[in-house]
């Protein structure tokens, strides 16, 4: 696919702002300390980031998904974790306002989170309840205009920094699985609502993940989004743009993945030769160039199936993920064993691309759960 001029000069954009403001030094502080770096997020937020796909009407910039494809690419091209940080506004925080809110809702919430103002996240995933989502059990019982909620949910990225969540909990107790579960907004500020410890992590440090607690939490009938006891679907429909985020960031691991490659392999000597002009690294270099290119192709045709609305566009985004997800974990594995020793050295931006790449085949639905729907989508 060849981006039109619109999109060519948005992906400039993107790249400039990536390696001129993602230094070396931010990269491996975030991995270090693996605290949040407001002062890059404000930045990321004059720039219009964080609202790149939410309409201008709620203070967004009213892109389309082949600009939050280009975006989420370019950034994670850099730096994956820094990619989260624009990504969550644009996918699973503002995508299930978009998808459901009342007309008042999106006015109240969507400005200041597309502004970098306030910061909304998404909260689906318990302890017992990962791929079998349908298997919650965070409550959220009527009282008068109220909602009591009680419940925990786990692995909530961005949760420590959090202004609002977006939850799913069970409001029709009579109801067996993924039926009866509604969608709520609550203030993360609320009484009852507390936040486990920060979670230590593999990769993607510098964007702090925790578990949140409810107990006995209030909220008003005005916090629920869509219709009562159908919020499971609207989960579903959320997931679809957010795999297409996280196969977008996966190309830009993958791409990433195979410059260093290629630099190092050029530099690198052995008996007397570049270690590029041996046919064992050449060749894996070759492999992990037709990595990336499928991979960035099937994103962009599921960006370009979302904007035209098509019906297999949710397919299209799974199977995106699942391809450009293992790609990215591919081509980080490869360009660890061209550096040799180095690549396991901390050193060397390989060792935390491999550490980073490991979640793309988990979150947003693990590869296992695209086969399913890819598999479903064939077999019905």
């Amino acid at each position: 696919m060849i981006l039109d001029k619109k999109h060519a000069m948005q992906q400039k954009l993107f790249r400039q702002f990536a390696e001129t403001e993602f230094t070396k030094e931010l990269q491996e502080e975030l991995d270090t300390t693996g605290a949040f770096n407001w002062d890059i997020h404000n930045k990321m937020a004059k720039y219009g980031f964080m609202g790149v796909k939410i309409p201008v009407e709620y203070g967004g910039a009213g892109g389309d998904y082949l600009s939050y494809v280009v975006m989420n690419e370019e950034l994670a091209r850099q730096d994956l974790v820094l990619s989260i940080y624009a990504n969550t506004s644009n996918s699973l925080g503002g995508g299930p306002l978009l998808l459901a809110g009342s007309e008042e809702q999106k006015k109240e919430y969507l400005p200041p989170v597309a502004r970098g103002e306030k910061i909304l996240v998404f909260g689906l995933t318990e302890p017992g309840a990962g791929s079998d989502a349908g298997g919650t059990t965070t409550t959220a019982i009527p009282d008068g205009d109220d909602f009591i909620i009680n419940g925990r949910k786990c692995f909530i990225s961005g949760a420590p920094m959090a202004d609002w969540i977006i939850i799913f909990a069970k409001t029709d107790l009579s109801q067996k699985g993924s039926r009866g579960i509604s969608m709520f907004i609550v203030d993360m500020h609320l009484p009852g609502v507390s936040l486990g410890a920060d979670e230590k992590k593999m990769g993607i440090k510098g964007y702090p993940t925790s578990d949140v607690v409810f107990e006995d939490v209030r909220v008003g009938k005005e916090c629920l989004i869509g219709p009562l006891n159908k919020g499971f679907q609207y989960a579903m429909r959320t997931l679809d743009g957010g795999r297409l985020g996280v196969a977008a960031m996966s190309v830009g691991v993958a791409q990433c993945a195979l410059d260093e490659a290629v630099k190092y392999a050029k530099e690198r000597k052995q008996f007397g030769r570049r270690i590029a002009d041996f046919q064992g690294i050449s060749f894996m270099i070759a492999e992990m160039a037709a990595d990336v290119e499928a991979a960035r192709q099937m994103t962009y045709h599921a960006a370009e199936l979302k904007d035209a609305n098509d019906p297999e566009a949710g397919v299209a985004c799974s199977k995106a993920k699942f391809f450009a997800a293992e790609a990215a974990n591919r081509c980080a594995y490869k360009a660890v064993q061209i550096h040799g020793g180095y690549g396991y050295i901390q050193e060397y931006k390989v060792e935390r691309l491999y550490r980073d790449a490991r979640i793309l085949s988990i979150f947003e639905g693990t590869t296992q759960i695209q086969q399913l729907v890819i598999a479903n989508s064939l077999l019905k």
